[in-house]
């Protein structure tokens, strides 16, 4: 655990002279066991891989996966400018390490999808990857739709979601395909026939897809690859 510069906790692993980080945002379960095994998975091909405890202003809980509205209550209090300013403290943070905009990838999962997505828009992270990441149509936690913050990514984006996730429908995926394909920066998203909302997250074995969690795994590494640089 180590504290950036705003006060508040984050999970980091991996090491400090690496050459690439990742900025891994939770889902509304917090910072738990899976988010924390998401970034040793990173720390492990190279990156060092924190996660920002976003739920650090309600003592950043850890709620199970099975009664979701526990989750409800510490999303609604996440507004557009406390996460504007946890994402920059932790860039800041990396930044002590020298870290910068090139060499710093985001990819969030569920609610952390939304707001890698946003982190895209901020400038301070060269590439995104977003799992099943909502708001697609409707404003979430503050942010324009995503439809409509797409005109304002600054850096690559990719976007990977299932086809059987009913909170996001087919039909919102392919309106965000459109409106990322007019933005100035490289984007993709890949759908899979199979998946279910929270297809990545293999502590949810009535979500968890394998075939489609590992390949978005895979593409999100080479998404990262192409288009982050050394520092």
């Amino acid at each position: 655990m180590s504290e950036p510069p705003a006060g508040f906790p984050v999970y980091a692993s991996g090491k400090t002279d690496a050459p690439r980080a990742v900025i891994v945002v939770q889902e509304a379960f917090g910072v738990n066991d899976h988010i924390r095994s998401v970034a040793d998975r990173f720390a492990d091909e190279g990156y060092l891989a924190v996660a920002p405890q976003l739920f650090h202003r309600d003592g950043s809980p850890e709620i199970p996966y099975d009664d979701f509205s526990l989750a409800m209550p510490f999303m609604a209090n996440l507004t557009m400018q406390g996460i504007t300013n946890d994402l920059n403290a932790t860039t800041d943070f990396l930044a002590t390490l020298g870290f910068r905009a090139p060499n710093i990838a985001t990819v969030g999962f569920c609610m952390g999808g939304t707001v890698a997505f946003f982190a895209a828009t901020l400038g301070t992270v060269g590439a995104a990857a977003s799992f099943y990441g909502g708001g697609v149509a409707t404003s979430r936690f503050g942010f324009p739709p995503l439809v409509e913050l797409a005109a304002d990514l600054k850096c690559p984006w990719l976007g990977l979601y299932g086809d059987l996730d009913q909170s996001i429908p087919v039909e919102q995926v392919e309106a965000l395909r459109a409106a990322t394909n007019a933005a100035s920066v490289p984007t993709e998203i890949v759908r899979y026939a199979e998946g279910q909302h929270g297809f990545h997250c293999d502590a949810r074995p009535d979500s968890f897809n394998e075939a489609a969690a590992s390949d978005a795994r895979a593409r999100a590494l080479a998404f990262f690859a192409e288009h982050l640089r050394d520092k």
